[in-house]
């Protein structure tokens, strides 16, 4: 992989096209190598993930109990739970947002969070190895900012969040987006967890961001440099999720865009967020004094798959979709 190279880049494919009107405002996904899973940003008084097969039909509807506030983002544990991030909020007025653990059979958990330091718009749920869930915020201006809960989660009860973490994102020439300007390209829309947990990804409207996981450290590891894949031309992209062969998955919204949303796929995505293993050496010969030396503990920053410079600054306002509701 070479860096700054457009000719390094994956493929992203179109696998199917979501048509249904349930998910005209898809906002996250999941997927267990056969489904995916997917919840859209709605407001039907309930909540309901779409099973889709490989064709992208919705082969049947998950319902749980629970009466959601906005739903954006959606991770899918091992166990086969389903999380569900209720944690927009536009318009930074709520006192609590909350997480919805979702069972196949529709049986619903609610969690509610509190902010340190106010109320923040969230649209990226990501579980860690341990199934701790991380929550990343959509910023216009300044650093996307990671919290995490301070202790266990007890269904009913409400539960303070820390700030673990701050991320580093640029701008990119990536197109696709609501609008113009380097704002698009750096919000952050979407979040997914590879099935091993080993590797992270954040999305902005037209990118992706993939983060190796160190020691299952994912607070330390998401503020190193991340390997960015470009998603172009998504009208809305705010989907992303890994299948458990490490293929990236996104998807974007279309009811104000058009008839239909292109389910992508990047093959190979989280390998490329993996350092390679060093080779495998047959002489014990020292190097020559020249050679530098790494020690054990040194990090070894990924590559960028492509580079992208900084636009002007949009301004904030284009990033209001539309009213929320209250």
């Amino acid at each position: 992989m070479t860096a700054g190279s457009a000719s390094a880049g994956p493929a992203v494919v179109d696998a199917c096209a979501i048509t249904d009107p349930r998910l005209a405002e898809l906002s996250g996904l999941g997927s267990d190598g056969t489904s995916w899973y997917a919840v859209a940003d709605s407001d039907d008084g309930r909540i309901e993930v779409q099973v889709l097969d490989r064709s992208c039909a919705i082969t049947r509807t998950i319902v749980g109990a629970t009466d959601p506030f906005d739903v954006e983002d959606l991770a899918l544990a091992p166990d086969g739970t389903l999380w569900l991030a209720d944690t927009g909020d536009n318009r930074r007025s709520r006192q609590t947002v909350a997480l919805h653990a979702v069972s196949p059979d529709g049986t619903t958990r609610l969690f509610r969070l509190t902010y340190p330091d106010g109320a923040h718009d969230a649209e990226a749920l990501l579980l860690d190895g341990a199934g701790v869930p991380y929550i990343v915020t959509k910023e216009a201006f300044g650093s996307p900012l990671v919290y995490r809960p301070t202790g266990p989660l007890v269904p009913d009860g409400t539960e303070p969040l820390e700030q673990v973490a701050k991320l580093s994102l640029p701008g990119s020439d990536t197109t696709g987006g609501p609008a113009v300007g380097s704002v698009v390209t750096r919000v952050v829309t979407g979040g997914a967890m590879s099935r091993d947990g080993r590797v992270a990804a954040v999305r902005t409207y037209t990118d992706a961001y993939l983060y190796p996981v160190v020691d299952g450290d994912l607070a330390t590891s998401l503020e190193a440099d991340p390997v960015r894949v470009p998603l172009p031309g998504e009208p809305q992209g705010e989907a992303l999720a890994f299948d458990p062969d490490g293929t990236l998955v996104s998807a974007s919204e279309f009811g104000d865009t058009g008839a239909s949303s292109a389910v992508r796929t990047v093959a190979g995505a989280a390998a490329l967020a993996v350092p390679a293993p060093p080779p495998t050496t047959t002489t014990t010969a020292a190097p020559p004094a020249s050679a530098r030396s790494v020690d054990a503990g040194e990090s070894v920053s990924p590559v960028w798959v492509i580079g992208g410079g900084l636009g002007a600054l949009a301004l904030l306002a284009f990033l209001v979709r539309r009213r929320r509701r209250t």
